[in-house]
């Protein structure tokens, strides 16, 4: 497939793009390794990171967002089946919603317990005027973590997906989102 400008993403994007990717890998460990730590302050030391980075991840996709609207996404390859369309659309905004949706329920979490996140000593937002609630934080935790799981598989299905259009159907899904690849025509 011949690739150009109106078919690939732009630079910004594919950067904001794979900058998610890696920035929601890095958490994913992060909230691994704080499970894994051998005390419960290590793990708390630890995951005062993950909330950090939670901040970090909902800038960058609002960032992502706002581009998005500046410069919209090339159109979708042709040839893909109607189903096929339908469910990118639907993996893309559920993509969203779990990325936005999540450091704000992380947020919400630490709020219940009266904590505020510090961003790696640089800032700090304040807990929020919710009711304090070990319980309800807990809840609230819960669910981010589903959530996260549910994430991860999203991640699993784009990522197959992409590969099995760029090397099974050969439309070049793959590529538009690299700044290299085929030649672009």
């Amino acid at each position: 497939m011949s690739l150009n400008a109106r078919t690939k993403y732009s630079g910004l994007a594919m950067l904001l793009h794979w900058l998610i990717a890696v920035l929601v890998i890095v958490q994913w460990r992060i909230s691994e390794a704080a499970e894994e730590a051998p005390t419960r302050e290590a793990g708390g030391q630890i995951m005062a990171n993950h909330f950090a980075l939670g901040v970090v991840i909902f800038i960058v996709v609002a960032l992502r967002l706002l581009w998005r609207q500046v410069s919209p996404p090339p159109p979708q390859v042709p040839g893909h089946a109607p189903w096929e369309r339908s469910f990118a659309k639907l993996v893309h905004f559920a993509f969203y919603a779990l990325l936005l949706v999540m450091p704000v329920a992380g947020w919400i979490a630490m709020s219940a317990f009266g904590e505020p996140i510090s961003v790696w000593g640089l800032f700090s937002l304040p807990a929020l005027p919710v009711p304090r609630s070990e319980a309800l934080g807990e809840t609230i935790f819960e669910l981010h973590g589903a959530s996260g799981i549910a994430l991860l598989v999203l991640v699993a299905l784009h990522a197959l997906a992409a590969l099995k259009h760029t090397f099974v159907d050969k439309d070049g899904t793959l590529w538009r989102m690299l700044p290299f690849g085929p030649a672009r025509g």
